[in-house]
């Protein structure tokens, strides 16, 4: 974006410039200092002149030669641009009453939020002109007949290579064991258990996570029938806690092109919780906090935290 007032200054030169400055200033002062302490220190009056007149001619040469060297560089610092983004309306910064008639400082501030916007508006515009999402007058009007959507191939992936990612995972956390089943016919459900600490009921449509129910490790998690119990809570409020901490890492591990990776990251993820009751807050240090423990794991460092302490 570019800045609200252009100025071409050489800034080597404007600091050579003010030091140029200084010495004018002082040699000025050694004229005028010269010229007050008059004839001094000399015994006869031929001498006490000779000494003033070479003395203030030292003083103006010093004078002259910083003047010389002080213009040089006005030349070489530059001026800034005529052209300011406000025209006309710039003038109004010459109003010395800047307390009761802010009208350039707002002005100012709106030019800077419309040039941000125009900005913002001009990346947006952008990004949205890379996507595939246009539909013209004529496409709607030609194509009365649509063409059916063609079924994401991973959703519909052979159950065999479903089992096949299963079981790498179940290998690769020996602390965790994983039940496969598959009651509904392909669709397939997964029962984890994690160590002595909890159970955990994964509903999927082929790699894709579509529900997840974790309750402690002493709980019933089947129905009457004998079939997983997909549908009831834990009685537990720390375990209800990781339920919907686990539905937030759902819509947290997402990527439709490479499912395996999501489940991959999700058990990975849900290992974090073999030290539910043992890891305190790496926030506030404690243990507990309103009777229960951290109960969130953060989905990059896997770190814990309390509900409140992560925010």
């Amino acid at each position: 974006m570019a800045d609200v007032i252009n100025v071409s200054v050489n800034l080597e030169a404007f600091s050579q410039a003010i030091s140029a400055i200084q010495a004018l200033r002082s040699s000025v002062s050694r004229v005028f200092d010269c010229l007050k302490d008059g004839m001094r220190n000399k015994e006869t009056l031929e001498g006490r002149e000779k000494a003033f007149i070479a003395h203030f001619q030292d003083n103006l040469h010093s004078v002259n030669r910083d003047l010389n060297e002080l213009e040089r560089l006005s030349n070489l610092v530059g001026k800034p641009s005529e052209n300011h983004p406000l025209h006309n309306s710039g003038l109004l910064s010459l109003d010395p009453v800047q307390d009761k008639t802010p009208l350039y400082s707002q002005l100012l501030q709106a030019y800077k939020w419309s040039n941000k916007l125009q900005y913002h508006a001009g990346l947006a515009s952008g990004l949205l002109n890379q996507q595939s999402l246009k539909r013209s007058a004529n496409q709607m009007g030609v194509s009365a007949k649509r063409r059916p959507k063609a079924q994401p191939t991973t959703l519909v992936l052979p159950p065999q290579y479903v089992d096949d990612v299963i079981n790498r995972i179940d290998r690769m956390f020996p602390e965790m064991s994983i039940q496969l089943s598959r009651p509904n016919g392909t669709s397939a459900m997964l029962l984890v258990t994690l160590g002595k600490v909890l159970k955990v009921i994964v509903v999927m449509r082929s790699l894709f996570i579509d529900r997840t129910i974790v309750k402690g490790y002493n709980e019933n998690v089947y129905t009457e029938d004998g079939k997983l119990d997909i549908w009831s809570k834990s009685n537990y409020q720390v375990f209800q806690k990781v339920t919907d901490h686990a539905t937030t890492a759902l819509l947290h591990y997402q990527l439709p092109q490479m499912p395996d990776v999501v489940v991959r990251s999700f058990m990975t993820w849900l290992r974090s919780y073999i030290k539910l009751f043992q890891a305190p807050c790496q926030r506030c240090g404690k243990f507990l906090q309103d009777g229960l423990p951290p109960t969130w794991r953060d989905f990059r460092t896997l770190e814990a935290f309390h509900d409140t302490c992560r925010q």
